[in-house]
């Protein structure tokens, strides 16, 4: 190795500051150097042993008794083996040490002169010395890196899922590094975890959730996000007893980051309303969430088992005058006063969004001008058909038969009971079908006051915009 350089003494210092086994690293300069040497005597079968009183590491070749030898730097015959004053058998295996140091070059001659019959005792290359003290300096730099991306992803890797609070340390292609756990470690929040509307500088104080702890990662380990709905929940876990001692449950959350949350909140106890308790005395609990969210509003609603009334709840602020399911379609149309639709509907769709990612429902917002006079609508093409008459129509639409389309999969046998036969069934049937498919058209007589199509209305998905 380097000149006045012990190697073990600087492995066992590495060991003691990196936390590492110092056979494991030992066991890596083995192999490193061993692979090395493979290379420079690339003829010969090398084994290599960790020297713990001189610090080197010891190179071995391997001769193998045979009968015939057909590879000089790798084979003896055992006459050679017997001149050489060896007892060995066919089979056996020799080691003889390399000795590839300068000072050892001496101890390379005498084992050159002891041994003249056996020719791979008889090259020493001194030159490998330098090779292998520069290997063992990398190999072990290379597993000080290891060790510290091991140690940090075994330190933080049940971190996920939770918040970390860190310092804005610096930008690096669109990504912000933070510096967490008190300067321990750095952290990376990617471009695409930020807020649009924040705006960050180095020096600040950010709080964020932690995304995932990536041990293949080349960079920083510890993902961030500021945009993550778990950032909400866990706020709120911080800030509530409740929801931290399991009395208050976040049931579901879904988020326009920098803008506007919902949340839906249970509780396990009658006597503990869920969301006064997230909302706190005067407001204080939910703003402290905001003010960490730096403004983003947030709405919590009470989470229901029934469907329609959870969906009621999460359109709020707007109320719900009347709710229609089609539980086929997973879809539910909300129903609600002229005046409110606008809330209903959020700027840009936003609240009926929210509420639909939440509830895992496609929801269609519209008033109740446009619902009559879709139902008018619908009454009217009904009673065109030939033999229904308004009566009919009218009578059919209170029994769930709402449109063309609903006649035309209707069951034959119900609707018969209704309109007294299942000839006269199948032929309503079969004109909605056609109707429906435009294959014929209607003559759909309107009133005066069916004219007026200009009124709002609003879908929304869960899988994001509707």
């Amino acid at each position: 190795m380097e000149e006045n350089v012990n190697l073990s003494t600087v492995i066992d210092a590495v060991c003691q500051e990196k936390n590492i086994q110092r056979d494991v690293l030992i066991d890596t300069v083995e192999q490193a150097v061993a692979t090395a040497a493979k290379r420079v005597f690339a003829d010969r079968e090398i084994e290599a042993s960790f020297d713990l009183d001189t610090g080197n590491v010891n190179l071995f070749q391997v001769l193998y008794v045979v009968d015939k030898v057909e590879l000089a730097m790798r084979e003896i015959s055992v006459e050679q083996a017997r001149r050489a004053g060896l007892e060995a058998e066919v089979g056996d295996e020799l080691l003889f040490q390399i000795f590839y140091l300068e000072e050892d070059h001496k101890q390379a001659e005498a084992q050159a002169k002891q041994y003249p019959e056996i020719p791979a005792l008889q090259k020493v290359n001194t030159a490998f010395g330098r090779i292998a003290a520069q290997t063992a300096k990398q190999v072990i730099i290379q597993r000080v890196r290891e060790a510290e991306r091991e140690n940090l992803y075994d330190r933080y890797k049940d971190k996920k899922g939770e918040l970390m609070t860190g310092i804005v340390r610096r930008f690096e292609r669109g990504s912000i590094v933070v510096e967490v756990d008190n300067g321990r470690a750095e952290a990376i929040l990617p471009s695409r975890d930020q807020v649009p509307r924040e705006s960050l500088r180095p020096g600040d104080r950010i709080v964020a959730y932690v995304k995932d702890v990536d041990k293949s990662a080349r960079g920083p380990q510890i993902i961030l996000s500021r945009t993550h709905k778990g950032l909400v929940e866990k706020l709120f876990e911080h800030e509530v007893p409740e929801i931290f001692e399991g009395i208050v449950r976040i049931e579901a959350c879904a988020r326009e980051p920098g803008a506007r949350s919902k949340i839906a909140v249970s509780s396990r106890d009658r006597d503990v309303d869920p969301v006064g308790a997230c909302v706190g005395m005067r407001g204080s609990r939910v703003q402290a969430v905001v003010q960490e969210l730096r403004g983003e509003k947030i709405d919590i609603v009470p989470f229901d088992e029934d469907p329609a009334r959870f969906v009621c709840n999460a359109i709020q602020p707007a109320q719900v005058s009347r709710v229609l399911i089609d539980a086929e379609r997973h879809t539910m149309e909300l129903v609600v006063p002229d005046d409110k639709l606008s809330l209903a509907i959020g700027k840009k769709g936003q609240n009926v969004r929210l509420a639909s990612r939440l509830t895992g429902w496609r929801i269609d917002i519209h008033s109740q001008s446009k619902i009559r006079e879709m139902e008018r609508r619908s009454r009217a093409e009904m009673a065109a058909i030939p033999g229904v008459g308004r009566d009919l129509a009218a009578h059919m639409f209170d029994l769930g038969w709402r449109s063309l389309r609903d006649l035309a999969v209707a069951n034959v046998d119900e609707l018969a009971q209704v309109v007294g036969s299942a000839d006269a069934a199948d032929d309503i049937i079969d004109t909605a079908n056609d109707a429906a498919s435009g294959k014929i058209e209607l003559e759909v007589v309107y009133d005066v006051e069916d004219d007026d199509d200009d009124h709002d209305s609003a879908p929304a998905s869960p899988g994001g915009d509707g």
